[in-house]
């Protein structure tokens, strides 16, 4: 194979794993705002031996959060959906489509830095050590993925991105 097959075939699968990634982190942040607070949270009083009281202002702060996920879910997918739409109606990547890439990508990072807040808010609800460790967990699931992929693609793993 020629040196230009393999770099196409790189960066599609390095564009595949950027999607599924995203998909997934913006699917686990919807499902989370979905179902019953009181279920969804009971792993952190196991996990992080959270007292009652501490649990109490935690299911607090979640409660409060929970309609601005589900509102940034559903500015999500009706952005989502506009790209769809704007994709379908042509084969040629437009202005149009770049700039809906570009207003998903800005709904996703704004997304990312609620959660984010929010994930310090609770840790916050916690004793010192519980909250660093539940803060570090929070980052890994909400940044990891795409940290993962950009130092994939960065010289420092070897990996000569931009140079055919």
């Amino acid at each position: 194979m020629n040196r230009s097959l393999i770099i196409l075939l790189g960066s599609l699968a390095l564009g595949a794993a950027l999607f599924a990634g995203s998909y997934y982190t913006s699917q686990r942040a919807c499902l989370m705002c979905g179902s019953n607070p009181t279920d969804k949270l009971a792993w952190l009083q196991d996990e992080f031996h959270l007292s009652d009281a501490e649990m109490t202002r935690v299911r607090s702060l979640h409660e409060g959060y929970e309609p601005k996920c589900m509102e940034m879910c559903g500015r999500v997918a009706a952005k989502k959906h506009e790209l769809e739409i704007a994709l379908n109606n042509g084969t040629n990547i437009t202005d149009d489509v770049k700039k809906k890439l570009v207003e998903l990508g800005e709904l996703r990072a704004e997304c990312q830095a609620q959660m984010l807040q929010h994930f310090v808010n609770v840790s916050q609800m916690m004793p010192p050590e519980q909250g660093r460790r539940y803060l570090a967990e929070m980052k890994k699931l909400t940044l990891g993925f795409h940290e993962e992929i950009e130092q994939s693609m960065s010289d420092q793993n070897g990996h000569e991105h931009g140079t055919h």
